[in-house]
C-alpha cells in the first residue's frame, strides 16, 4: 500500500475456500477483512454500519445475487464512499454490463486472476479514488 492508510474491504462470496484464500491475502497485504458468505449477510453488515473502503463481491450467490445485492446498495446509499469490485467468474458482457450500470470500479474474472493481482487490482483502485 503507498499510502499508510490501513484500508478496510468486505469481501462477500459463497465460497468458502476462495473467500479464505482472498482474506489471507487481504490480510497479508496489510487489509483489515471482513467476510460475507452471502448477500444477505453483506447488506446486514452495510446496514448496521460497517465502514469499508472497498467491496468485492461475486455474482453468483445462493439468494440475491451480487448484482442484486449492488442494485440494492446504490439505493439504499450503503457505502456511498467504497469502491465497488465484483470478484466473479461471470464473464458474459450482459453481466459485465449491469454492475457497470451500478458504477463499480472494477470487474475481475476469479478463473484468470491470481489472488495477488486482485489485491493490486483493489490498490490500483483506492489508490486512484483517493489522489483525486
Amino acid at each position: 500500500m503507498a499510502d499508510n492508510k490501513q484500508y478496510k474491504v468486505l469481501l462477500v462470496d459463497d465460497d468458502k475456500f476462495l473467500l479464505d484464500l482472498y482474506a489471507a491475502k487481504f490480510s497479508k497485504n496489510g487489509y483489515v477483512v471482513s467476510t460475507a458468505s452471502e448477500g444477505e449477510e453483506a447488506l446486514k453488515k452495510m446496514r448496521d454500519g460497517i465502514e469499508i473502503d472497498a467491496l468485492l463481491m461475486d455474482v453468483v450467490m445462493p439468494g440475491l445475487d451480487g448484482i442484486e445485492v449492488l442494485e440494492m446498495i446504490r439505493k439504499e446509499n450503503l457505502i456511498p464512499d467504497a469502491v465497488v469490485i465484483m470478484l466473479t467468474n461471470q464473464g458474459q458482457p450482459s453481466d459485465i454490463e449491469r454492475a457497470k450500470a451500478l458504477n463499480v470500479s472494477g470487474y475481475i474474472i476469479k478463473a484468470t486472476t491470481i489472488p495477488s493481482e486482485v489485491v493490486s487490482e483493489v490498490d490500483n483502485v483506492l489508490h486512484k479514488k483517493n489522489s483525486k
